[in-house]
């Protein structure tokens, strides 16, 4: 099935879900139903989303060319080198952790003079240092259990870790070489304009209003990821993929909830814990409050979203921060808004039908965020933020470039077992000067 077959379906089945919304509130079988015909979609959406990306990144690569080694004319392309030296030590290092640094009692036979000769020529850049030293220049050798993280793996972990939380996917990232406090500032101009002045008159004199936010450098770890012996010893396990792939998953789902609901003390400040103590809505109260208007005959406002909500929540942010903004939410509440319809009957949410066109909740892509607070049926024991909307890009991440991934021999050697670990530093805010780019809605308790 072609792309363009698949959105035909797709398109079908949400046609399908919209005419079984035409009653409600829906029946248990219809909303069985529906969900079976929304999971339909979800995957169609899927596939067509992994195909594209396939496709272009193979375009990518068919439209790039290696330079040549030795270009015309006899001269040095520093950058093949550059690219081979990074290629070397990554080979080297992924070696190491796999075979240890040398031979021992556990059955591993370390690594080749060449790899050794390959890591410590990187460690010494910052500084000479000799096997099982601490860490006094620049983060080299950690006490004889690892050296600097290649910067391909690196990389990696960063990329995946966008599809472990929605924030990532959002927010501004910040790369720093250090962790050391990192002043942002901000203004706010808002209520400021120009002035219309006579002839030979004076104008008059108006500062800017500066703030600022300290971001800092919070510390994550992977926990500890312990491997037998003996896969680390089968020349067929990818060591390097499955640390990729198990530390991108812890570090996005504690950095992800960190922020979104974050306290701001001793950790980052999260963008929903933020928004429901500043985002100063109508009427005074923070946030938007929920009417519960979902064109159900009895509405709950403890539990029920609608149309004249999401509606009243977008125009409460300045159209300044409009343009690209997005709603962010829990799974589930997608799904609920899924089932409803404006007050003219149309649906609140729309499929995205061709390439690059997402999905849209009256207008608006949408972002799921599973940190954030769900409807519920229950009478909540306090108010609860269940929907964000604004330019949710000017959530700030901060992210200290070092990543340190340790190799622990004889922790659990006992058990036949080598422990990996990842560490990891960040902070993360919204940066406002006042101006509220983001807002939410507020569902009170019952």
């Amino acid at each position: 099935m072609t792309t363009k077959e698949m959105r035909e379906k797709r398109g079908q089945i949400a046609a399908d879900m919209a005419k079984l919304t035409e009653k409600m509130p829906l029946s248990a079988e219809d909303l069985a139903k529906f969900k079976a015909m929304d999971a339909e979609q979800e995957g169609l959406k899927t596939q067509i989303e992994t195909i594209e990306r396939a496709a272009a990144v193979d375009a990518e690569t068919r439209a790039s060319h290696r330079p040549p080694e030795d270009p015309v004319g006899g001269g040095h392309d520093e950058e093949v080198e550059a690219k081979k030296r990074e290629k070397q030590y990554n080979e080297a290092y992924w070696r190491y952790m796999k075979q240890g640094l040398k031979a021992n009692q556990h059955g591993f036979r370390g690594i080749s003079p060449a790899d050794q000769k390959i890591l410590e020529q990187r460690t010494t850049l910052s500084g000479t240092q000799t096997e099982g030293t601490t860490d006094t220049v620049g983060g080299a050798f950690y006490g004889g259990t690892g050296y600097f993280t290649p910067v391909g793996f690196v990389h990696r972990i960063e990329e995946a870790l966008k599809w472990y939380g929605g924030m990532f996917q959002v927010a501004e990232i910040m790369e720093t070489a250090t962790g050391q406090q990192l002043p942002f500032p901000t203004d706010n101009d808002t209520t400021i304009m120009g002035e219309q002045v006579g002839e030979s008159t004076q104008v008059s004199t108006q500062g800017f209003t500066w703030s600022q936010i300290i971001l800092g450098a919070w510390k994550y770890s992977t926990k500890l990821v312990p491997i037998s012996f003996e896969l680390l010893q089968d020349s067929a396990f990818d060591l390097e993929s499955y640390c990729a792939k198990k530390f991108a998953i812890r570090l996005g789902r504690i950095l992800n909830n960190k922020f979104t609901v974050g306290a701001g003390t001793t950790e980052p400040m999260g963008l929903a814990t933020y928004v429901a103590a500043n985002a100063v809505g109508v009427g005074g109260s923070s946030g938007i409050s929920v009417i519960g208007n979902d064109n159900l005959t009895t509405p709950a406002p403890g539990t029920q979203v609608g149309y004249v909500d999401l509606v009243n929540l977008v125009h409460s942010v300045d159209v300044a921060y409009r343009q690209g903004a997005k709603f962010m939410m829990h799974d589930l509440t997608i799904g609920y808004l899924k089932t409803l319809k404006d007050l003219y009957g149309r649906p609140l949410w729309t499929p995205g039908m061709t390439a690059g066109t997402p999905d849209q909740i009256i207008g608006f892509p949408f972002v799921p965020n599973n940190d954030m607070a769900t409807l519920t049926e229950t009478s909540p024991l306090s108010t609860r933020l269940t929907v964000l909307f604004g330019a949710l890009d000017k959530y700030v991440i901060r992210r200290v470039k070092d990543l340190r991934v340790l190799r622990l021999d004889e922790r659990y050697a006992d058990y036949g077992v080598v422990g990996f670990l990842g560490f990891a530093r960040y902070d993360g805010n919204l940066l406002d000067a006042g101006t509220k780019p983001v807002r939410g809605l507020l569902n009170p308790a019952s």
